[in-house]
């Protein structure tokens, strides 16, 4: 299911807070509608927050009915620095921006920036769908038939566009006929995977079985895992994959028992200039920890430590599935290769 819709002049999105009790779309109107979707995780998935924050920007510049180009174009600054700033660890949300700065600096008038602002957002939506396809057809040949395979969080078509990252894969395997079945992780404190990747992949039709967190390691020393496989919120170029929290352990755990693990993530995922000590691991709401679903599982007053995101090293991590290929160790070096060939090689999945 799209969790996206754009009809030309108006942007919806479906309010993933409330799934999966309850589908409701919700209007966009502006940035500081995207921002609060954003930030308070209406939207969530590296590649739909950018997505977002790019239609938020575009749209906030329709309302300025301005004919000061220069002025077009600072307030568009303004308003991508606001948006940066709604959650700071996933890369796409920067990249999206980036991108739609690029657009606007080169307007030679008010009208074509307003316009080419519409344009260049549907491109980046267009993108991340064309993107999470490709990623699907680049890793489906690392599947066997009757495998199963462990995924942390929720990496599917609700955190993208269409298809997701992680669980691209998955879907093309599916498609041509192999029998995969799915173990999604609840994913404490926000529990996408009880919420979303269940949800989603029962919508489809497709075999998952939930498990809490912390039964990772038992399923796997049972046997009952043959493939890992999670998105990415940001790659770093010597191989750290910034991902959900929890994600670091699931990846020890596979590497005890010698599973394979797969990140999933599109080039925009990507970060080639952030040193790893420069990373900002975003802390989130202590409540999230504190209550679930409203209710109060925790004593009020009690320390809390709620960061969003963990850092995998790369030494856990055997492959990385791309739209621009598979990328193996040495990833520095690998990913480098892939960054400047772009989407020009023919691309191979190797089997592990």
């Amino acid at each position: 299911m799209k969790p996206i819709s754009w009809d030309g002049r108006q942007l919806r999105v479906i309010d993933q807070r409330l799934l999966p009790v309850r589908v409701k779309w919700i209007d966009l109107n502006g940035a500081e509608d995207a921002f609060d979707a954003i930030r308070e995780m209406k939207v969530r998935g590296a590649p739909l927050i950018g997505v977002v924050a790019a239609f938020g920007l575009a749209l906030e510049l329709q309302k300025k009915d301005s004919s000061n180009l220069e002025g077009l174009k600072t307030e568009a600054e303004r308003i991508a620095s606001r948006l940066n700033a709604a959650r700071p660890t996933a890369v796409n949300l920067k990249w999206a921006l980036d991108r739609m700065l690029e657009t606007v600096r080169r307007s030679t008038n008010p009208d074509d920036c307003r316009n080419e602002a519409i344009k260049r957002a549907v491109e980046i939506m267009e993108y991340e769908e064309q993107t999470s396809r490709k990623i699907g057809e680049v890793g489906e040949p690392l599947l066997e038939d009757g495998e199963t395979v462990l995924t942390h969080c929720n990496a599917g078509s609700l955190a993208t566009v269409d298809y997701g990252t992680a669980l691209a894969p998955i879907r093309v395997a599916l498609k041509r006929g192999k029998r995969i079945r799915v173990i999604a992780t609840e994913t404490r404190p926000a529990l996408q995977g009880a919420r979303l990747t269940a949800f989603e992949l029962m919508k489809d039709g497709i075999d998952v079985t939930l498990i809490s967190d912390t039964m990772v390691g038992y399923v796997m020393s049972k046997g009952m895992v043959d493939k890992v496989i999670v998105g990415c919120d940001r790659l770093l170029s010597d191989g750290h994959v910034v991902n959900k929290i929890g994600t670091y352990q699931v990846a020890t755990m596979a590497d005890r028992h010698d599973i394979p693990f797969y990140a999933a993530l599109p080039w925009s995922t990507v970060d080639l200039t952030t040193p790893l000590s420069e990373v900002k691991i975003e802390q989130r709401n202590p409540a999230e920890v504190e209550l679930v679903r409203g209710r109060r599982i925790a004593p009020k007053g009690v320390k809390v430590f709620n960061p969003a995101f963990d850092i995998t090293p790369p030494e856990l991590v055997t492959g990385i599935i791309t739209d621009r290929g598979m990328i193996y160790p040495p990833f520095r070096k690998s990913i480098l290769e892939a960054n400047e060939r772009g989407l020009s090689r023919p691309v191979v999945a190797r089997r592990v």
